[in-house]
């Protein structure tokens, strides 16, 4: 049985994600607030920052960016600033 949520970041009503994408408070807010479509798209912006960038997840400087970026991406209804020499896919 699907789970349902309103959605933050779509302002929509969707399936919500099977368990927190992210540990502690941070995870469970994600869990019960941003539907499984919202969560994909935001996987698709963090493949994009960390190519783009060259992030190393091993960098806890990269982390911090990341998990700033995917509050504003996913909570403050603010577009994600992309990278200066990201040209999307024509």
């Amino acid at each position: 049985m699907s789970r349902k949520v309103y959605c933050a970041k779509l302002k929509k009503e969707g399936e919500g994600l099977a368990f927190a994408p992210y540990p502690g408070e941070f995870g469970v807010r994600i869990l019960n607030e941003i539907s499984a479509e919202a969560w994909k798209q935001w996987l698709a912006q963090q493949t994009i920052l960390i190519n783009e960038y060259r992030l190393s997840s091993m960098d806890p400087k990269a982390k911090l960016f990341l998990r700033e970026q995917m509050e504003e991406f996913l909570f403050a209804g603010a577009s994600v600033m992309m990278p200066d020499a990201y040209q999307p896919k024509a």
